[in-house]
C-alpha cells in the first residue's frame, strides 16, 4: 500500500508521540507499505516553525532528513495535475494543505494516514 503522511502523522511517528493511533503506527512500521511526505507537508511545517508553532529539538530540516532516512519515507513531490486536481474538489475542507493531500491521494491512488475526520468525506482511502 502507498501511504501519505498527514503533516500530523509523521510528526506524531517521528516523535513516538501517543496520539497516534495503533493502526495509523502498524501501518507506518509495514514495510511492505510504501510512506510518502507531501512537499505540502513540509511546507506547512516550515510555516509553523516560522510562527513558533512547532517546535522540534532539532532544526527542521535535520529533523526531517533524518526522520525519512531512518523511517525510509520518499519525498511526494506536487505535480501540476495536484494543484489542478484542487479546483475540483468540493470544500469539506478549508486547510489548502489539506486539499493538496487530499488532491495528491486521488490523483496517485495513495492512501492517506490522519486522524481527520473530515478527510472520510473525500473519495479517498483514510487509514487511522
Amino acid at each position: 500500500m502507498n501511504l501519505l503522511l498527514d503533516t500530523h502523522a509523521f510528526i506524531w511517528f517521528c516523535e513516538g508521540n501517543p496520539r497516534i493511533s495503533r493502526l495509523a503506527r502498524a501501518a507506518i512500521e509495514n514495510l511492505n507499505n510504501t510512506r510518502y511526505l507531501s512537499i505540502a507537508s513540509i511546507w506547512e511545517m516550515s510555516l509553523k516553525k516560522s510562527m513558533d508553532k512547532l517546535t522540534l529539538s532539532i532544526p527542521l530540516e535535520q529533523f526531517i532528513s533524518k526522520q525519512m532516512e531512518i523511517n525510509s519515507i520518499k519525498i511526494l513531490p506536487i505535480k501540476l495535475r495536484h494543484v489542478y486536481q484542487v479546483a475540483s474538489l468540493p470544500f469539506h475542507h478549508r486547510d489548502p494543505f489539506d486539499r493538496l493531500l487530499v488532491s495528491q491521494c486521488q490523483i496517485e491512488q495513495f492512501s492517506l494516514l490522519s486522524r481527520d475526520k473530515i478527510f472520510s468525506l473525500y473519495n479517498i482511502d483514510v487509514v487511522w
